[in-house]
């Protein structure tokens, strides 16, 4: 067995487990504080070059409801992930317009 090759071992022992959620799922970076301010960031990332508004710090009820008047006013469409609200295109004024009409105290971040 001079040309054989090795296919299979389990001389390495324990292996790292490692994550296998998408590179664009995982958390980098610090996470948003927990300080009352809804932030309102403008990112492109693993979208294709589409800039996307997303919202960020907004407390988790009526959060469905909250999306619609947004993208309603925005005239874009848009998505509720994970508490995080995400409108099609660069709406950062107009949304944080709207959240500060409402209450809310607003923080353009990100670019």
């Amino acid at each position: 067995m001079s040309n054989s090759r090795l296919v299979y071992s389990t001389d390495g022992g324990r292996l790292a487990i490692t994550d296998e959620r998408p590179r664009s799922s995982r958390k980098s970076g610090p996470g948003i504080p927990n300080d009352g301010v809804v932030r309102i960031f403008r990112e492109r990332g693993g979208r294709g070059g589409k800039i996307v508004t997303v919202i960020r710090g907004l407390p988790g009820r009526g959060l469905a409801e909250m999306a619609g008047d947004l993208k309603r006013l925005c005239g874009a469409g848009g998505a509720m992930k994970d508490g995080v609200i995400e409108i099609q295109g660069d709406q950062r004024e107009k949304v944080a317009e709207y959240l500060r009409e409402h209450g809310y105290a607003t923080k353009l971040a990100g670019g």
